[in-house]
């Protein structure tokens, strides 16, 4: 007992020598997902929440059904906060930042001692023989002197799960909100080329009855008929592109069952009198950007973990057996036992392999991580730019078909009117300015679309979560809207 006692002794000095870490910290169920709510709250004004249990999900389950029946139409701020209470990938990435956490609690523990006891004899006691009970205990004691530095990159590794859970969040909010204005401004458009298919079936019928007279020709008359066939085939297409853009917002918001028979606005809400001045945006990317912070991060996890490759370059492997050896002789009825300490250490020796190639590898996995994070500076900044361009530009855009070329169609086609009533303008001229007009409707909503589209992107470019650009195109075949009732 009491070589026992001096060898659990001399295991427990090597102990404290490395200091007392816990991982408190850590071991909560919800580890660091309170910096990440409240990083997301600051940004989007949105509460999000990490389920773990049966209580929470009901909870949360109860909370979309009373936004989805609190708003006769769903709008975008109400998509976005069911979308971060209700989306199972963001649940999947909260799970990713636990087991982050997992791993930072466990570089807090000691790593256990291995132990062994043995015996070895001949004979009986009886016949004079003799036995020898060995015992040793192992630990590696390169991991304690290492134990400190070992924790600082498993907490630099948790704060980086945590900025990641915190852009996938973010990620999550710009999709469903650009998700939003896609499938408001598909409705549009069906309503749009609705309205447009109304009075080309007009324009049909009158082709139809001039041709009767004798004042169109037959080939005039198949042009009309041919353009409402066409106008068919596109409000078809439309329809489709509605339902489909309106399903990836279904998906955004995690709904299924029941909840799928909410409806989205008929059209987006008109553009704003002015736009707002972004000038030192490239400073708040760099600034707020939590990607760019993520980069960081790993450049500080490889510089540790350079350090850490350091101090192993020669010591690969080393560990300190402690232990005792009990030698008990039993000799003409006497019994004489003997118990010694025992302490060896064991490492290799770099004959062969000098660490040189592992320092190699450590200085290349740092001067990747530095270029990495100064390129993704680099990006940060252009995508800044880009994204105030695209806000500004399609703004003016947007306006320019609202106040000039939608006025100005909706003009010839009423002259047209007129002067087709006073019969100086003919048939075909009235049907063509209205095909003009209904196109320059439908490019007009487009270019709204683009708008807001690009304002979605803006908050993405200077906090993170995916900015993605605003489609450029604006071709008819490509659009798509809403009817009266709401979708």
């Amino acid at each position: 007992m009491i070589g026992c006692r001096k060898l659990i002794a001399t295991l427990a000095f090597p102990l404290f020598l490395s200091g007392c870490i816990t991982g408190a910290e850590y071991s909560s169920k919800e580890a660091g997902f309170t910096p990440v709510a409240n990083k997301i709250a600051t940004v989007t004004a949105k509460q999000t929440v990490w389920i773990q249990n049966q209580n929470q999900a009901r909870a949360v389950a109860a909370e979309v059904r009373s936004l989805l029946d609190r708003k006769k139409s769903l709008d975008v701020e109400t998509a976005v906060q069911i979308a971060l209470l209700n989306n199972k990938g963001l649940q999947a990435a909260y799970a990713d930042l636990g087991d982050s956490a997992a791993d930072a609690w466990q570089s807090t523990m000691f790593i256990n001692p291995t132990v062994s006891i043995g015996t070895t004899g001949m004979g009986t006691p009886e016949l004079g023989a003799f036995k020898t009970v060995e015992g040793m205990i192992t630990t590696n004691i390169l991991a304690l002197a290492t134990r400190n530095r070992d924790i600082a990159i498993a907490d630099t590794r948790f704060r980086q799960a945590q900025l990641t859970a915190a852009v996938r969040t973010l990620q999550v909010a710009a999709d469903t909100r650009r998700a939003w204005i896609g499938a408001v401004a598909t409705w549009e458009n069906v309503g749009q080329l609705q309205r447009a298919q109304a009075t080309a079936d007009a324009a049909s019928d009158l082709a139809e009855k001039l041709g009767e007279t004798g004042a169109m020709t037959k080939g005039a008359q198949a042009r009309e008929h041919g353009f409402v066939a066409e106008l068919a085939g596109e409000t078809a297409k439309a329809r489709l592109a509605a339902r489909l853009a309106k399903e990836e917002l279904t998906r955004l918001m995690g709904l299924w069952g029941s909840d799928l028979d909410y409806q989205v606005p008929n059209s987006l809400p008109s553009l704003p009198k002015s736009v707002v001045r972004r000038d030192t945006i490239e400073a708040e990317a760099l600034r707020n950007r939590i990607d760019l912070q993520v980069a960081k991060l790993e450049l500080e996890a490889t510089a540790k973990s350079y350090g850490l490759t350091e101090a192993t370059h020669y010591v690969t492997d080393l560990e300190i057996l402690t232990g005792f050896e009990t030698e008990r002789e039993i000799e003409d009825d006497e019994r004489t036992t003997r118990t010694t300490g025992q302490v060896e250490l064991e490492f290799a020796i770099p004959i062969f392999d000098t660490g040189k190639a592992r320092m190699r590898k450590a200085e290349l996995a740092y001067m990747r991580a530095a270029n990495q994070l100064a390129e993704k500076a680099v990006n940060v900044r252009s995508e800044a730019r880009s994204a105030y361009e695209a806000y500004r530009s399609n703004y003016d855009i947007a306006r320019h078909y609202r106040n000039n070329v939608v006025p100005l169609r909706t003009k010839v086609e009423e002259e047209s009117l007129l002067t087709y009533n006073g019969m100086i303008t003919n048939t075909f001229e009235l049907l063509t300015d209205t095909r003009d007009k209904i196109n320059s409707i439908l490019l007009s909503v487009n270019a709204k679309r683009d708008f807001w589209l690009a304002e979605a992107n803006l908050a993405p470019a200077i906090y993170g979560g995916g900015a993605t650009n605003a489609p450029a195109e604006t071709e008819v075949a490509a659009a798509s809207g809403s009817s009266a009732g709401g979708h």
